[in-house]
């Protein structure tokens, strides 16, 4: 015999009859207005198990024999060239989870790279063990108490004593063990967890207006439910009231906006389970403090709730039945309150009371819209300018992010997002085919840098390091764009400068000054800016504020312009001896330096003062002006070009390696600054530390850390001589460091150490003609191919020559190319006979 459910204020869901008329009329209307509905699936086992049983009812009508939804129902909203169909309701309280997108929690989320998911996998193991040491130490310790404290014969008692407490040394000793092996994961992983990927729900082959999560195991899906939840909560602890009681008092003042999404999650005997629910897009602070008022946590709304903490009147409890059904759970839970709530003993701080003002609460769900495909990054803007127009305290990195987001926004909306990538690149293989909607995520770290490919130069072999040398350099020229150079002779008539196409975007986005107006604290912003939207790229994040000084008001005027030569030519110009490519490469290694496990970068540090009282002082641009200047210097100690590369090599490649370092010897590896502490204290060699060179370039059985980088590359070392004007900085395109001018006399090189340093050079060169001849070979093929289908083209099309002046341009230009081809060619010859006399 069925029980009458309680009567109360905590509403009931309806049945799945009026959620397939619900399916019905969402379709039907999406259809009259021309967008993409979710799955239907979706709508029945997300949606209407969210709403009240009374409250589909006025939300569905009839016109011409259908169900369609009443037009005070929805509402279109424009984002850009996409549209949003909305669906204005009334939820019940419990019934949205809180969104791990959220971009106010975006400092928290590590890049998706796969090596971090399995991380994540061992580090939930990891914890599950710990836990059960836990228990198992608690419990021995209680045996051990327990003997210490029971009478009986006293040789018995002392042997059953020993052997508890040997028990509980045991225990405690693998605690040690697990608690050392979860902190070895946690370093391993940055202290973050990687950011779960969502796509677009499919439904026979076709896009639908819902999110769908990859596959996770439980424990997994849990893990980052629970750590999506006290990431926000960590978030909002800045906010100026108490927001669980504003809602227990006042209520839900404001709408928020849910999306539908699907878990997949895979159980311990291989079964799968895809449950449908709400996504709060906007207002996750209110959806997460809804749940707390109820004492719902948020990980058992997505992932199952556990039969025992809903279960009915007169049940038995089950601890292992999970309930996925969002109707039977909600159901629950307003059962329970609703008996609670009318008994006279219930205390005031019973949910069953302090949640009566959020039974239901206003809401928007999306139920449609123009391009699926793009609907995780319509419903990331709206989500971000919803936060920057707000009041609410918002964390300075996120801010900053959320911020690049909207200005890369900015160049996709004026059509110059590839126009911008095509300048900053000259030399990619295909700028005009670039995906510019992947390219839009591989920037702002919400996808795979593949779509960043087309930028990478031709000849250039394409790995994790070029893409995210690429994505770095792309960034920068994002944030600061050139300008054309003035060509208007100065004179006393005012005039106003050409910004071009790309500098007016970055003003609009980022609301800054006129032109003539950008100062340096401009310049700092911006470089703010900068730092925060390369650090997502990056597993271990460091502190944004250590590229402070990287650029100054010249290039933030004037635009950072980078080196155009790739990473590979690079290192064998600096190899060969070219000062001007270390520098380059040193601009290059500066985020990676900044975002290691041990960073050999950090904010401003010492004392300006008194050095005894906090040391050196030291601030980014030292460190990286240091390290320049080393590569020109011959009389520094222990360093040597051979140590320079080899470190550059390895910090370049560091983000990408998936096991910790090990020494050739085979003894354990200890980081140079903790070399004389004592174990235990010592920081654990996780996978990304660089091993230190040696003169040689060959690894020692140290860790490179901060210590190491400050002892062989000193303060002292990064000044150079004072010179009249304006000093430039670190990493614009003026940079002088790599010049070598220093105040130190230049010490004569012995015969024997210029061949010795010859010899080592001549190898680096030779590669480089080589790749210098073949682009050449590759350039005139290419030239003959288009002028052979003009050829043709014309001969099809009877069109007229072209005029015979220009005609004798061109051929004088190839004539005079011709000419020093051959020249070099002799040039060549003479050195195939020199390498026979060395």
């Amino acid at each position: 015999m069925a029980t009458k459910r309680p009567d109360g204020d905590y509403p009931y869901i309806g049945t799945t009859i009026w959620g397939e008329r619900l399916a019905d009329a969402v379709e039907n209307t999406c259809t009259d207005l021309e967008v993409v509905p979710p799955p239907r699936q979706a709508i029945t086992e997300g949606l209407a198990t969210a709403l009240p049983d009374t409250e589909i009812k006025n939300l569905i009508s009839t016109q011409r024999g259908k169900k369609v939804l009443k037009p005070t129902a929805h509402r279109l909203v424009k984002a850009g060239t996409d549209q949003v169909l909305l669906l204005m309701c009334d939820i019940h309280g419990a019934a949205a989870a809180p969104w791990h997108l959220n971009d106010r929690t975006v400092p928290a989320w590590s890049p998706p790279l796969p090596e971090a998911n399995q991380r994540v996998e061992d580090l939930v193991a990891a914890e599950a063990a710990l836990e059960e040491a836990t228990k198992a130490a608690k419990s021995a310790e209680k045996e051990a108490e327990a003997c210490r404290r029971a009478p009986g014969d006293e040789s018995y008692a002392a042997q059953a004593l020993a052997a508890a407490t040997q028990k509980h040394q045991d225990a405690l000793r693998r605690l040690t063990e697990l608690e050392d092996r979860r902190q070895v994961l946690l370093a391993a992983l940055g202290n973050r967890r990687p950011r779960p990927v969502v796509r677009s729900a499919e439904e026979e082959g076709e896009p639908k207006a819902a999110l769908v999560l990859a596959e996770q195991p439980y424990a997994v899906a849990f893990h980052l439910q629970r750590y999506a939840a006290e990431s926000l909560e960590r978030a909002g602890r800045t906010r100026g009231y108490d927001l669980v009681e504003s809602l227990v008092d006042a209520g839900q003042l404001s709408k928020g906006m849910n999306v539908l999404q699907q878990w997949q999650i895979t159980s311990s005997d291989g079964t799968v389970s895809k449950p449908w629910r709400l996504a709060a897009v906007t207002g996750n602070n209110r959806a997460l403090a809804r749940l707390d008022v109820f004492r719902v946590r948020p990980e058992h709304l997505v992932t199952g709730m556990p039969q025992s903490l809903v279960s009915l009147p007169k049940e038995k409890a089950d601890p292992g039945l999970l309930l996925l059904s969002l109707r039977e759970i909600l159901n629950r839970i307003s059962t329970r309150l609703n008996q609670d709530a009318a008994n006279p003993e219930t205390e005031l701080t019973d949910p069953s009371l302090r949640a009566g003002k959020i039974a239901t609460v206003s809401a928007e769900i999306v139920i449609g819209c123009s391009r699926p495909e793009a609907l995780e990054h319509v419903l990331r803007t709206l989500n971000v300018n919803d936060h920057l127009r707000g009041i609410q305290p918002y964390d300075e990195d996120a801010r900053l992010i959320a911020l690049f987001a909207t200005l890369v926004d900015s160049y996709a909306r004026e059509s110059l997002l590839a126009a911008a990538l095509a300048e900053a690149f000259p030399n990619a293989r295909g700028a005009d085919l670039l995906d510019l909607a992947g390219v839009r995520d591989a920037l702002t770290a919400n996808g795979p840098l593949d779509p960043l490919e087309p930028l990478v130069p031709a000849g250039e072999e394409v790995s994790p390091v070029v893409l995210r040398d690429i994505a770095v350099r792309a960034i920068t020229a994002l944030v600061f764009p050139g300008i054309p150079p003035e060509t208007t002779p100065k004179s006393s008539r005012r005039t106003v400068r050409d910004t071009g196409r790309f500098w007016p975007i970055v003003r609009g986005a980022l609301q800054e000054p006129a032109w003539s107006q950008i100062r340096a604290k401009t310049a700092e912003a911006r470089t703010r800016l900068w730092s925060a939207a390369v650090a997502q790229l990056f597993l271990h994040r460091g502190n944004i504020l250590s590229a402070l000084g990287f650029f100054g008001t010249t290039e933030t005027k004037e635009g950072a312009g980078s080196d155009p030569r790739p990473l590979k030519e690079l290192f064998l110009g600096a190899e060969a001896g070219d000062a001007g490519a270390w520098t380059a490469l040193v601009q290059r290694m500066a985020p990676a330096l900044i975002h290691a496990p041990q960073p050999f970068i950090t904010p401003g540090q010492g004392s300006e003062a008194n050095e005894g009282r906090k040391g050196v002082r030291r601030t980014p641009s030292s460190a990286l002006a240091a390290l320049t200047l080393a590569y020109t210097q011959s009389n520094v100690p222990n360093i040597s070009r051979v140590l320079l590369l080899a470190f550059a090599k390895a910090v370049l490649e560091h983000p990408d390696a998936t096991q910790p370092p090990e020494a050739q010897d085979g003894t354990p590896l200890v980081c140079y600054g903790e070399q004389h502490w004592s174990e235990k204290d010592r920081t654990p060699i996780t996978a990304g530390m660089v091993i230190a060179p040696d003169i040689e370039g060959r690894p020692t059985g140290y860790v490179a850390d901060k210590a190491w980088f400050d002892e062989m590359f000193p303060v002292e070392l990064g000044r150079p001589a004072p010179a009249g004007g304006e000093a430039s900085t670190a990493m614009g395109a003026g940079n002088s460091a790599g010049d070598g001018g220093t105040s130190r006399e230049e010490v004569r090189l012995d015969p024997r150490d210029q061949l010795d340093t010859l010899r080592q050079q001549l190898p680096a060169r030779v590669e480089l003609v080589e790749g210098s001849y073949q682009r050449a070979v590759d350039s005139a093929h290419t030239l003959m191919t288009d002028f052979e289908e003009a050829r043709r083209l014309r001969a099809q099309i009877g069109e007229d020559p072209l005029p015979a002046d220009q005609r004798i341009e061109w051929m004088e230009k190839l004539s005079k190319a011709r000419d020093a081809a051959r020249a070099s060619v002799t040039s060549l010859d003479q050195v195939e006979t020199l390498i026979l006399q060395i």
